[in-house]
Formats: C-alpha cells, sequence, structure tokens
C-alpha cells in the first residue's frame, strides 16, 4: 500500500486517454480529423493539453484510445510525443479499435475502449489509473487529484467544474454532500443540484476519473459481461458505483494550474465552433484567461521546424503588420494587417488583406484584398484575392457554414463551390 504522504503518486499510475469521438458539433473540422486531433492555439492539438497535463504531473505511463479518422492524430502523436523511454518504463502506446474483442472492430463505448486494453495496461502495473477525455483545454496537476483520491479512501474520484447552476442542465451533474461524497449522478438535469451552500453553482463531470487499478478493471470486467449497457464510464460504470460503492468529487480549482496572470480555474470543451473559435481568439488578449507563455508548466506538442515569422513591405496602404494577435512561425505577413486574430503555421496573408478576429488553420493563403472577419479557416484553404467574409450575414451563410453568432467556417469545398 502506498502512503500518499511519502511518495509521489503519479509515479505508480498509469494515464489513458479516450481520443476516438469524432466531436461532431465541429462539423466540417471534423471531417477529415478526429476532435482530439484539431489544431489549437497556434501550435498544438486538443489532446494535447490532457498529454501535458499527464507528463508534467510525472505520470510516464500513458495510452490513448483512439478510433474515428485517427491517422492524423496518430501521425501527431508519433512525431511530438516520441521522447519516452522504455528502459526507464516508461511509455505511450495508441490503441486503436483492433478486432481486440471476437465479432466486432470498434470501441462500443467510452468503458469498453478501456475494458479491450486491460492486458496492456496490466503489463505496467500500475498502482492507480486516470482515465482522461482528450479533448478539453485545461491545465491540471494530476497529482493532487491522485492524493486527494487514496486520502478519501473512494472507489472512484471524478474530476468536476464548478458552473453557474442555470448552465448545469447542459452537462452531468453531480450531487454532493458536504464531504464531496457523489449521492446522485444526474445526466442533463431539468433541474440541476446545486453544491452544497452554493445553491448558485452545480458541479459537472470533466470526463475525468480516478481509480485503483485493480477496482478499474474488476469494474470493466463486470461491464462488459452485461449485455444491457451502453459500455460507458458516464452512463453506466460511475452510475453503479455511486449507487454501490463510495464515489467522491474533486473540484478542478482544488488541483488546477494557474500562472499568475490566471485568476480563475480554466476549463473549456471547445466542442463547437463559437466556442472553438472564442478559446481561440481569447489568446489574442492582453491578460487572457489561459495562459500559454506559462514555462512552468508547458503544453507539449510536436514542434515543426518552420522559419520566423515575417513581416513585410512598408507603405501607407500596404504595411505588413499584426496588432493583438498570435502569428507562429513560417508565416508571411506581406502588405497586410491583422487584428485580433491566431494564425498557426505556414501562413501567407497577400497584399492589402486584412483579417480581424480571425482563426487562421495552417498552410492557408488569403488573396490579395480578402477581408476576413470573424472566421476560423481551415487547414491549407486558398482564400480567393477580393473575398469579403464577415460584412454581410446573409451572403455569408448562403457560402459557408455560419453560426448563429455570426462566425463562419470556411474549408476549402466551400471555396471551390464558389466557382470562378
Amino acid at each position: 500500500m502506498i502512503d500518499p504522504s511519502r511518495q509521489q503518486l503519479s509515479r505508480h499510475s498509469m494515464a489513458f486517454v479516450l481520443a476516438g469521438g469524432r466531436g461532431s458539433r465541429l462539423h466540417e473540422l471534423t471531417d477529415r480529423r478526429a476532435k482530439p486531433a484539431v489544431y489549437f492555439g497556434g501550435k498544438s492539438r486538443i489532446v494535447d493539453f490532457a498529454l501535458s497535463n499527464a507528463v508534467n504531473s510525472g505520470i510516464r505511463r500513458i495510452g490513448v484510445a483512439t478510433q474515428y479518422k485517427a491517422h492524423s492524430l496518430i501521425r501527431h502523436l508519433q512525431r511530438g510525443w516520441n521522447f519516452f523511454s522504455a528502459g526507464r518504463g516508461e511509455g505511450l502506446d495508441i490503441l486503436p479499435a483492433s478486432q481486440r474483442v471476437e465479432g466486432r472492430d470498434i470501441y462500443l463505448g467510452t468503458a469498453d475502449a478501456v475494458y479491450q486494453n486491460i492486458d496492456i495496461m496490466e503489463g505496467y502495473m500500475p498502482e492507480y489509473v486516470l482515465v482522461l477525455a482528450g479533448d478539453h483545454i485545461y491545465k491540471q496537476d494530476y497529482e493532487l487529484m491522485l492524493r486527494h483520491h487514496v486520502e478519501s479512501g473512494a472507489d472512484v474520484t471524478v474530476g468536476c467544474i464548478e458552473v453557474p447552476r442555470h448552465e448545469a442542465s447542459a452537462f452531468g451533474v453531480m450531487h454532493i454532500d458536504e464531504d464531496q461524497r457523489i449521492i446522485d449522478f444526474v445526466e442533463k438535469p431539468a433541474d440541476p443540484p446545486a453544491m452544497p451552500g452554493n445553491p448558485d453553482v452545480s458541479l459537472a463531470s470533466m470526463g475525468i476519473y480516478v481509480f485503483r487499478a485493480t477496482d478499474l478493471y474488476e469494474h470493466l470486467r463486470r461491464d462488459a459481461a452485461d449485455p444491457n449497457t451502453s459500455h460507458d464510464f458516464g452512463k453506466d460504470i460511475i452510475p453503479a458505483i455511486v449507487r454501490g460503492g463510495k464515489a467522491v468529487a474533486h473540484k478542478l480549482s482544488d488541483s488546477c494550474v494557474r500562472a499568475s496572470t490566471e485568476r480563475e480555474a480554466y476549463w473549456r470543451d471547445v466542442g463547437t465552433i463559437d466556442a472553438y473559435w472564442q478559446a481561440n481568439i481569447d489568446l489574442t488578449n492582453f491578460d487572457p484567461e489561459l495562459d500559454l507563455f506559462d514555462r512552468d508548466w508547458p503544453i507539449w506538442t510536436y514542434a515543426e521546424n518552420t522559419p520566423p515569422a515575417k513581416f513585410i513591405h512598408d507603405e501607407e496602404t500596404r504595411r505588413g503588420s499584426a496588432t493583438s494577435s498570435l502569428v507562429c512561425g513560417g508565416c508571411v505577413i506581406s502588405g497586410s494587417h491583422v487584428r485580433n486574430s491566431l494564425l498557426f503555421t505556414d501562413v501567407r496573408c497577400n497584399s492589402y488583406s486584412e483579417l480581424d478576429h480571425a482563426v487562421i488553420m495552417p498552410s492557408v493563403d488569403i488573396g490579395r484584398h480578402a477581408r476576413l472577419k470573424n472566421v476560423v479557416v481551415d487547414r491549407g484553404v486558398r482564400i480567393p484575392k477580393d473575398l469579403v467574409v464577415g460584412e454581410d450575414p446573409a451572403l455569408d451563410a448562403s457560402r459557408f457554414r455560419r453560426t448563429d453568432s455570426g462566425v463562419c467556417l470556411i474549408t476549402q469545398p466551400m471555396i471551390d463551390a464558389l466557382g470562378g
């Protein structure tokens, strides 16, 4: 038995990252890639946040379950997360659905994805297992959550975020007592239960769970043998433990990682076009809520070999400039102006073009005199010269995917459909 007061629990733990979901509310952004592989923050992919939290917390044994259109995700993991040393007992295993159960070649649910890989997990002989969602943006020290799990004597510890009660109907909500024990788990309730002593706030599940490894295997095997479950942690495993065991809630605010400029616990589900655009644009603020410049808790990723960003031309109406923006390596701002925008690697903005509150993915070319406002542009798109987006709502909606709040998603097939 590990004494939590004397040893780092993360050294005896394994992280299992669930990264197989499509993220259908991101629409065309996930036509070619799974949600965890979607670009975020200029250099990263969404999955990098869960993986970086694990590594920064001291966890060196990680499994990543993939399923939907996994090629770009697998390639990213192979390129950016290949620094583990097998000689030191470290490793990152990529675990695609692969007919490990006779008669099917897919994961039936989140619990089934872990169940099908029990033998691989047992090979690492972890004392504890963290099951992590691979599609959220946050910084968290899992060592503190592991310590809470051990000290509470829980069968499972569920990571939770505090949300306004009137917004909690969109989440799975934990009903807890004064000791943070979960007494009920309610999926998207019309009347969410409030936290004790705080009637305006509810606790929503982050999709993060801590188990003692042997307990987890037992729960998974029992669930796999039951034909009447959906083989899902949130729908089956956790409610069963709440009813028959001890489930404890762990608030993100108790283990989140904050730089000096970060005031509150940061967690985002960037699962819609609006949420994705807003979270990226927020990074351009003077003091963003998420600090990517925090060297004490870096977000590790595949670092592309790119030249520095370049700004050229200095004429009155043709000046390469960027204000309140993040511009990554390989970008050329050639006689155009960029405002409140985030440009991933190898973006070319040609003369007289303008970007305003734009999220531009890698290898995009912006044609001359184009004006783009409130947009997300997918990787590799060629924006034709003179294209204007963000000034005529009806015209935008007829050509691109436009949200109710006015953000336009632009992909190459949409551009090709314009003709001319």
